[in-house]
C-alpha cells in the first residue's frame, strides 16, 4: 500500500526504510566473523553477490575466476567497500588450479571454514541426445567431478578447524530440466545427489553440506533465458513472485546456510526461484 503513496509522508517512510535496512545490515555483520570462505566463479553474478554478502557478514573471502583481470576487478570493487577479500585465478576443471585456490586460503588466512562451489559451464544448446561425447565430458567434469574433488581438498582443512560448511550451487533445472539444456540440467541434478551422498559422510567431521537451486537469476550466464522477450514471458508465467531474480536474492540464503543459525541443517537443497514449481 505504501508504495502507492506520494508526498512528504512517502519520503519519511523511505528514510525509515533506509534506516531499518542499515540496522539489519549492522545486526548481521559479524555472524561469520573470523571465518575463511572460498567462493568459486565469484567475480560476477551469483558468485560475486555471495562473496560480497559473506564478507559483509564478517568472513575473509577468497574470490576466484578463470581470468586474472576479472579477479583484480572484483577484489578492487569489494575492497572499496571495506570488505576483507583477496583472489586468485582458478579454473575448477584444473587440478593444479584447485590446489592453488586452497593453498591461497591457507597461506593468507591459515585455514578454511566455508566453501561455496558456484562454477559451472554450459557449452551446448539443443536436443539432449545430440550432445557429443566431448560436451558430456566437459559438463560433467567441470560441473560435477571438479566440485566433488574440490570438496575433497577442503575437507581435511575444515576438520582441523573443528568443522565447516559447504554450499553447492545447483539450479532449479536439476528438478525440472530447461528445454535445450539437457546435459547441463543433468549435471545440476547430479549436484543434488552429491549433496545427499556427502552429508552423512561429512557429518562425523562436523561439516555440513547443503545445496542452493536458483531459478532464473538475471546474470550474464543465464542471459539466453531472459533477454529474449518471448522466452522471458514464458518463464514469468511459472513464477509466483512476479519478477525475475537478481544475484542478491541468493546471497543472504548462502550466508545463512554457512552460519551458526543453520547448525542443524545438512543435506538439504533450497530452491530460490520466485515460487516456480520444482517439487512437492
Amino acid at each position: 500500500m505504501w508504495g502507492r503513496l506520494v508526498g512528504p509522508g512517502s519520503r519519511v517512510r523511505a528514510a525509515w526504510g533506509s534506516l531499518r535496512a542499515m540496522g539489519t545490515a549492522g545486526a548481521g555483520r559479524g555472524v561469520l566473523a573470523g571465518k575463511v570462505a572460498l567462493v568459486t566463479a565469484s567475480t560476477e553474478g551469483i558468485g560475486l553477490a555471495v562473496a560480497r554478502r559473506l564478507a559483509q557478514d564478517g568472513a575473509h573471502v577468497v574470490l576466484s575466476s578463470r581470468k586474472q583481470g576479472n579477479v583484480d576487478r572484483a577484489v578492487a570493487e569489494l575492497r572499496a567497500q571495506d570488505l576483507s577479500v583477496s583472489g586468485t585465478v582458478c579454473h575448477v576443471g584444473s587440478a593444479e588450479d584447485r590446489e592453488r585456490l586452497v593453498a591461497t586460503a591457507l597461506e593468507r588466512h591459515g585455514g578454511i571454514d566455508i566453501l561455496v562451489s558456484n562454477a559451472a559451464v554450459n557449452p551446448f544448446f539443443g536436443s539432449t541426445l545430440e550432445a557429443s561425447e566431448d560436451v558430456w565430458n566437459k559438463i560433467l567434469q567441470v560441473n560435477v567431478a571438479a566440485t566433488a574433488l574440490l570438496v575433497g581438498l577442503v575437507v581435511p582443512h575444515m576438520e582441523k578447524r573443528g568443522g565447516g560448511s559447504i554450499v553447492l550451487v545447483s539450479s532449479i533445472a536439476g528438478f525440472s530440466p530447461f528445454p535445450g539444456l539437457g546435459p547441463y540440467s543433468v549435471s545440476k541434478s547430479a549436484l543434488l545427489g552429491l549433496t545427499k551422498a556427502l552429508a552423512p559422510e561429512l557429518g562425523p567431521c562436523n561439516i555440513r553440506i547443503n545445496c542452493l537451486a536458483p531459478g532464473i537469476i538475471q546474470t550474464k550466464f543465464s542471459a539466453a533465458l531472459w533477454k529474449d522477450e518471448a522466452v522471458k514471458e514464458k518463464m514469468m508465467a511459472n513464477l509466483r513472485v512476479q519478477r525475475l531474480g537478481v544475484p542478491s536474492d541468493c546471497a543472504g540464503l548462502v550466508s545463512f546456510l554457512c552460519s551458526p543459525d543453520a547448525a542443524y541443517i545438512s543435506g538439504e537443497t533450497v530452491v530460490v526461484a520466485g515460487g516456480a514449481p520444482s517439487r512437492l
